[in-house]
């Protein structure tokens, strides 16, 4: 195979187990996964926290981060010297062991969840047939370790703050699950391999025109808003960042906190979050494939990364745009509107899935039309559904005396 852009992550792992005997390939290619997934990621964390308040400063019209190295880029690292030097302190009365392992769990399980997710055509650390059972499965460990954080604080605060947290993960994990399902049915596979190449631009463009992306049809697009909508709530961001409610229950949780174990959550949360972001670009925006077959000159590694980047910058913009929501409307959103869509959402792919020999111009809209449909009608039946009751929205002003 030649040495190309595409093929140069394989040709330098290749390289480096030349210098051992062959029966230790194995373990030294394991090994450089891990160290290649923990320094991207990780620097990324770091690099994205910085875009992340930079962009945040944009958006509401102040500076964001920019004394600590050039443009600010060094900011991360200086946080994160003060996070280790920080006075670690633990209540006398906490459950030492669950309270220490809390944040060691959050974080374990969000680097469990980039073990399967294929990053390039030749990228897949574990092509697993089970992969996107294997992401979910990983991705519990959120709850565990909230609620372990939650109940060792033995803290009032902290577990009320954990019994809500889990409310809100547990209601949001539905619809992230059900959302994937149409993918899975589309490609006929738990793999996610299998589901990158299912939106292959060899297979044609949707329309004439648009990639071969699962987004680019009407289940598609109903599956990955409500993907989209339900990992900003498993990710505990902006407007669904209730969990550490600060104006109310101090920080929730993480009241009993400090140091570099408070760092540790936010950590996991924002490896949670790169998690999710590629888990949505394989299932919805093609994984690692090109948009157009000419652009396959472009690695797909990086088209990949082009991806991931784009949804991440996507949920700054959100939370720099909406309101926090109340913790009724939070749930409600879910149960009533967001679970129900996402079932709806089932027999739309299922349309979809069936139909897909109709031929013909008129057939072909018609199937376009009537799966519109599928997914429009119920978006406004459920909304107008969800705010029945609710009322007018009335202010009231303190008296001028």
């Amino acid at each position: 195979m030649p040495v190309t852009l595409e093929t140069f992550p394989l040709a330098l792992r290749d390289w480096l187990c030349a210098f051992l005997p062959q029966e230790f390939h194995w373990l030294l290619s394991g090994l450089l996964v891990i160290i290649a997934i923990l320094t991207v990621f990780g620097l990324g964390f770091a690099f994205i926290t910085v875009a992340e308040r930079k962009f945040l400063g944009r958006f509401q019209n102040r500076i964001g981060p920019n004394r600590v190295g050039p443009f600010g880029l060094l900011q991360p690292f200086a946080d994160a010297v003060k996070a280790l030097t920080k006075e670690d302190i633990v209540p006398a009365t906490a459950d030492k062991l669950p309270h220490f392992l809390a944040p060691c769990v959050i974080v374990s399980g969000a680097l469990l969840c980039f073990a399967v997710l294929p990053y390039g055509r030749h990228l897949v650390p574990a092509d697993l047939d089970a992969g996107l059972l294997y992401f979910f499965a990983a991705g519990a460990f959120t709850e565990l370790a909230v609620f372990m954080a939650g109940w060792s604080s033995h803290n009032k605060f902290s577990l009320l703050a954990g019994i809500r947290a889990l409310a809100q993960l547990v209601s949001y994990e539905l619809p992230l699950l059900l959302a994937t399902l149409p993918a899975v049915m589309a490609a006929r596979s738990l793999n996610l391999q299998t589901i990158v190449g299912s939106q292959s631009p060899a297979a044609g463009l949707k329309a004439g025109f648009l990639p071969n992306w699962h987004l680019f049809s009407p289940w598609g697009a109903a599956g990955f808003l409500i993907f989209l909508i339900a990992a900003i709530a498993e990710s505990n961001r902006s407007p669904f960042d209730l969990p550490e409610g600060e104006s109310e229950i101090i920080a929730g949780h993480l009241t009993e906190y400090s140091g570099f174990k408070y760092a540790l959550f936010f950590m996991g949360e924002y490896f949670g979050l790169i998690a999710l972001s590629g888990f949505c670009a394989t299932l919805f925006l093609g994984g690692w494939q090109a948009p157009y077959a000419a652009l396959e000159v472009i690695p797909s590694w990086v088209w990949f990364g082009l991806k991931v980047a784009a949804l991440i910058f996507t949920f700054i913009w959100i939370r720099a745009t909406f309101l926090r929501l109340r913790m009724d409307q939070l749930m409600r959103f879910s149960w009533k509107f967001l679970l129900p869509l996402a079932l709806i959402n089932l027999g739309t792919a299922a349309f979809w899935l069936l139909t897909a020999h109709w031929q013909g111009a008129w057939w072909i809209a018609l199937r376009w039309f009537a799966a519109a449909a599928l997914v429009i009608a119920p978006y406004s039946i459920l909304g107008r559904r969800l705010f029945r009751g609710l009322g007018a929205r009335t202010y009231e002003y303190a008296p001028n005396n």
